[in-house]
């Protein structure tokens, strides 16, 4: 009979085993690393097109700040023109009614009559000045009534006046405008 002993044949084994284990373990780490090598890559990456979209809407959000800017001041401008168009268009209406007005009280006032104010409130004109004596006042009233554009003539305030050592008449007039 043949005895073998194969107990030492175990023990290389196991050495062999361990080996193998140790480079399986090896490997495994090397994958691992490589792995998260890949995944902290792909992070970056990712993380740069953030950034990159970041940058691109900031740059975005500032040309339609300028654009927002450019918008107000056109609006700003535009109301400015409006109320410009506005005016014109009611100066239009009057047929020219200011201008004829000042045109009017400037043709049939005396000589000897210094205005100081007019003022015109809707169909309503007053005129305030000041006159050499009541009889000029009196004419320009009387001027003022044969023009087809004023009518309803009055005297407010006729009352004496001393200007530089000089006794004059300060006056004050309302009449009624009729345009048309």
């Amino acid at each position: 009979m043949i005895k073998i002993n194969l107990l030492l044949a175990r023990k290389e084994k196991k050495k062999g085993g361990g080996k193998k284990d140790l480079i399986l373990l090896a490997g495994a780490a090397v994958l691992l690393l490589l792995i998260l090598g890949f995944v902290h890559w792909k992070v970056g990456q990712a993380q740069e097109e953030v950034g990159a979209k970041i940058a691109a809407t900031k740059t975005e959000i500032a040309k339609y700040k300028a654009l927002t800017a450019e918008v107000n001041k056109a609006k700003e401008d535009q109301k400015v023109l409006q109320e410009k168009l506005n005016i014109i268009n009611t100066l239009r209406k009057e047929k020219g009614g200011a201008a004829r007005v000042l045109e009017e009280v400037s043709v049939r006032k005396p000589d000897k009559i210094h205005l100081e104010s007019i003022r015109k409130e809707g169909s309503k004109l007053g005129i305030e000045g000041i006159a050499m004596d009541d009889e000029t006042v009196a004419n320009f009233m009387t001027n003022l009534r044969k023009s087809n554009l004023f009518k309803n003539v009055d005297l407010i305030v006729s009352e004496q006046s001393e200007i530089s050592r000089i006794k004059l008449k300060k006056f004050t007039l309302s009449c009624e405008i009729s345009l048309w």
